[in-house]
């Protein structure tokens, strides 16, 4: 009788955990679709608009940049398909899981595609903040020299480095495996096994974001001098890209750098000797950041437009207009037409 009442208090504990373990994994579920459909409309929408603007870019100096453009949308767009899948299949085992169900099996390709689709996104950003540093401190130069055949070549190169880097764990340098809580695949980070290949991936994106926020600034210094020196000289245009990089590079920086940082911290601490916690919870959420960083970009260029910026400039000077019109100038009008 004992064994009995012991059976059946093991058996309603199992079903108290599997029900709550269910309910606890349906918003889970639910938020990987919306991320999924949610960045994938954001990204086919940026691109429509950046398409039908691409009049805009078709002088020798704006269309490197154009490329550049396009190819982030394109790694962003395709990051969130390719990924968003991977996780909704690894949820939907993990709910209904069954002999057949093994998340191992494509847990390699899962993995690949997260290291080359995150790496793609953070490159090409830095190779955007390089082009337009180059086009606004070496202005002859980059007209003279970078062609859209450069771009190309410079993606076709940072493609190859992130796709060689993705595709080592699958010809058995290194291992991707499943993460907590079992919904991702990536390479073994609280293992020191293949801390080489997560300490070179960790190092890449970091010198992306580094570098992209040093040409922006430069960039940045650069057009506040000329526009020191002579309101008339600085370029409209090239101001309002460096807006957009400075967006797209806050963003980069804020989304991917928990995760790359604390990935860092945890393989120095490995090699210390000191343990990591498999079931880490802030790893996850740094996960999660840097998944955003993929549906913020496509809106810097939905809401950081021209004929957008211009609206808010005229809405503001047209504001300061009525509240105090013996002090505005000229100068400020001029400046609220300045992007058109």
């Amino acid at each position: 009788e004992s064994d009995t009442s012991a059976l059946e208090i093991l058996c309603r504990s199992l079903v108290k955990t599997n029900g709550t373990a269910t309910s606890n994994h349906l918003p889970n579920l639910l938020m990987s679709c919306f991320t999924m459909t949610f960045g994938t409309i954001s990204n086919l929408t940026a691109l429509a608009i950046l398409v039908k603007s691409r009049g805009r870019f078709q002088r020798q100096s704006k269309a490197p940049f154009f490329h550049l453009t396009v190819a982030l949308l394109l790694a962003d767009l395709g990051g969130h398909l390719i990924l968003g899948a991977f996780a909704l299949l690894m949820h939907i085992n993990k709910r209904y899981p069954t002999s057949s169900n093994n998340n191992e099996k494509f847990c390699p390709f899962f993995g690949a595609s997260m290291v080359f689709f995150g790496l793609c996104s953070l490159l090409i950003g830095g190779a955007m903040a390089v082009e337009r540093c180059v086009a606004i401190t070496l202005p002859f130069y980059h007209m003279s020299t970078i062609t859209v055949a450069h771009a190309q070549g410079i993606l076709l190169f940072l493609c190859s480095v992130a796709c060689g880097l993705a595709l080592l764990p699958v010809f058995g340098v290194g291992n991707y495996t499943i993460q907590f809580p079992d919904t991702w695949c990536f390479l073994q980070i609280h293992n020191p096994v293949d801390k080489t290949l997560v300490m070179t991936f960790s190092c890449l994106g970091l010198t992306a974001l580094t570098l992209s926020l040093l040409c922006n600034i430069l960039s940045g210094l650069v057009l506040l001098q000329a526009r020191i020196k002579s309101s008339s000289s600085t370029n409209p245009s090239a101001r309002f890209m460096i807006i957009q990089l400075a967006v797209i590079t806050a963003v980069s920086c804020v989304c991917w750098g928990p995760f790359l940082v604390h990935i860092t911290i945890i393989q120095h601490k490995l090699s210390l000797g000191v343990p990591a916690n498999m079931e880490d919870g802030f790893t996850l959420l740094g996960l999660r950041m840097a998944a955003w960083n993929q549906i913020l970009d496509p809106w810097v260029y939905i809401l950081l437009r021209k004929t957008v910026l211009s609206r808010v400039c005229r809405g503001f000077y047209f504001q300061r207009a009525t509240m105090s019109p013996n002090n505005y100038s000229v100068e400020y009008r001029r400046e609220a037409f300045h992007l058109q």
